[in-house]
């Protein structure tokens, strides 16, 4: 299992893929008002799974409920994001943190019947006040994230 560090666990809302660097501006443009005017509100941590399953893992998580706030966010984004000729999200938005990667099934029984016991845990819950744009460039070591913009809540 490959861990991922404290400092990067974070909710994607929009993985852009490869993005040409003349794109960047009219992202940051579409995403300012979305943010904008969007008080901060509150995230609740609370479960942990793997996706696929349990029984086929091969990235591990802890969830996020739901909020009302979190969801319009979320479509707000992929909306905007559209006009830019990024493509909707075709499976449900499911918010989590993802908090390692299996490449090795073997041995891992016990990590997964451990991480299994906290399906249904309550972990807290986070004040969301920014909405980060950021470059991630995968290197042999993990990804590596980069601040291009921030957005403050209200």
């Amino acid at each position: 299992i490959k861990w991922v560090a404290p400092e990067k666990i974070h909710i994607t809302l929009k993985f852009l893929g490869e993005v040409k660097e003349g794109l960047i501006t009219d992202i940051q443009e579409k995403l300012a008002p979305v943010c904008a005017g969007r008080d901060i509100f509150t995230v609740t941590i609370k479960g942990a799974g793997a996706f696929p399953d349990f029984k086929y893992p091969n990235v591990l998580w802890i969830g996020i409920d739901e909020s009302e706030e979190l969801k319009r966010l979320y479509e707000d984004i992929e909306d905007v994001l559209s006009k830019l000729g990024f493509e909707k999200e075709n499976r449900k938005f499911s918010p989590h943190l993802t908090i390692g990667r299996i490449k090795d099934r073997n041995g891992i029984e016990p990590v997964i019947k451990e991480i299994y016991t906290f399906k249904d845990a309550f972990f807290g819950s986070i004040d969301v006040n920014e909405i980060l744009l950021m470059r991630s460039v995968l290197k042999s070591e993990g990804a590596e994230y980069s601040k291009i913009a921030g957005f403050r809540l209200k």
